[in-house]
């Protein structure tokens, strides 16, 4: 029997025996926002016993073990449907932080971030900078320790519930676009900062358009260098990715049974169709494109170094964009004019109706399914970049309407 194969045994032992002897599934708190999460109490028995990113070093939460001794945490933490292990690849806010922030910072904020006492949001895109990011104006300008921010932010998802906002704004104006852009964590939970919900077409008010004016940030929640923060955004974009590549919502009336890859075939019984060819060969296809994507969002995440980015995270993000679709298309096909019926009455074409809709965040959110082509294209298949007359241009230069 070999070392290695003793060490796995004794990992795999030790971490079932912590489970067993803290893992209380009936002891649930309520809690609200992204990253803040509902068992924070047991979420931080994980952080302190190092087994939410045992891939980080030990001095920083970490145990040092290799990515496949990890999976062996994740697997134990999964088959008792326990939270907390895996943040190592999954957690965009605590892998963002680690990468790229102060030291000082990083003790206090890193820890917050993977037990969820602290809610996050993202504020990237601004009415005139979307697709394009590199094109922000909101504006991060120098007082002595501080920073004062002012601008807009939309899209942002969990703004209302958030206590820090990860922010792009620009510190110089006299340089190109890419190269004047600095990434702050900002506290949001402040006067001057103004939160407005924005109505979906599915009926919900996730996402909201942020006003900041006048608001502080410490020059200690800076990410990495001044005028640098185009780098770290690209380390949080690709976790980002990963997540949004990883699963999506589910359908909303919670009707469906069994769960997850069945519930298309499931339907398909219903509606008499499962023996269809036709249908047949397109619940084939939805799951194929559902295997092929898990395969290549494992094979990216294993050759991602902490704290860096990875152009493959696009194809997980884009693929999922388009199993969506074809999932939402397909149920809508087997109900048939049934689909039109809605509420929850009609359980069965309300899930029909949302998964249609909502199928549109992913190819949106995050990167639109066109940039996510974009990247493919430039950096996975080597095909030359688009024209970009602006790219070397001061931004102070830079028309916009």
């Amino acid at each position: 029997m070999s070392t290695d194969l003793v060490n796995d045994q004794a990992l795999e032992a030790e971490v079932k025996a912590w489970l067993a002897e803290h893992w209380k599934p009936e002891a649930l708190v309520t809690g609200e926002g992204f990253g803040r999460h509902p068992q924070q109490a047991f979420m931080t028995k994980v952080v302190e016993a190092r087994w939410a990113v045992p891939t980080w070093p030990k001095a920083w939460w970490g145990r040092d073990l290799a990515p496949a001794q990890a999976k062996i945490i994740e697997r134990a933490f999964a088959a008792v449907g326990a939270p907390g292990a895996g943040q190592d690849k999954s957690n965009l806010w605590a892998n963002t932080a680690m990468a790229h922030a102060t030291p000082a910072f990083k003790e206090t904020i890193v820890p917050a971030l993977l037990s969820g006492a602290v809610g996050m949001c993202l504020l990237y895109s601004e009415p005139g900078a979307g697709s394009d990011l590199a094109a922000v104006r909101t504006r991060a300008d120098r007082r002595g320790d501080n920073y004062i921010i002012n601008g807009q932010k939309v899209w942002t998802s969990g703004a209302a519930v958030a206590d820090y906002g990860m922010l792009i704004a620009r510190t110089d104006w006299d340089v190109p676009k890419h190269k004047g852009i600095s990434f702050f964590f900002l506290p949001m939970k402040q006067t001057g900062i103004e939160v407005r919900p924005l109505r979906q077409v599915t009926n919900e008010a996730q996402f909201n358009e942020v006003f900041i004016t006048d608001a502080i940030v410490s020059a200690e929640n800076l990410l990495g260098p001044l005028n640098g923060g185009w780098g770290v955004l690209q380390t949080a974009l690709a976790y980002e990715r990963s997540v949004m590549g990883d699963a999506a919502r589910g359908p909303r009336s919670g009707k469906d049974n069994p769960k997850g890859d069945g519930a298309l075939i499931e339907l398909a019984r219903e509606a008499g169709r499962l023996n269809d060819p036709v249908i047949r060969q397109e619940l084939a296809q939805v799951t194929a494109y559902k295997v092929l994507n898990r395969l290549n969002n494992a094979r990216a995440k294993a050759d991602m170094a902490q704290g860096t980015s990875s152009a493959i995270m696009s194809l997980g993000k884009l693929a999922m964009s388009r199993i969506l679709h074809e999932e939402a298309r397909l149920r809508t096909k087997l109900l048939g004019a049934a689909s039109l019926l809605e509420g929850p009455d009609h359980p069965r074409a309300e899930d029909a109706n949302f998964l249609s809709l909502n199928a549109y965040f992913t190819s949106i959110g995050g990167g639109t399914d066109q940039i996510q082509r974009n990247i493919i294209g430039e950096r996975v298949l080597g095909l030359p970049k688009e024209p970009e007359i602006d790219r070397e241009m001061p931004f102070r230069d830079v028309r916009s309407g």
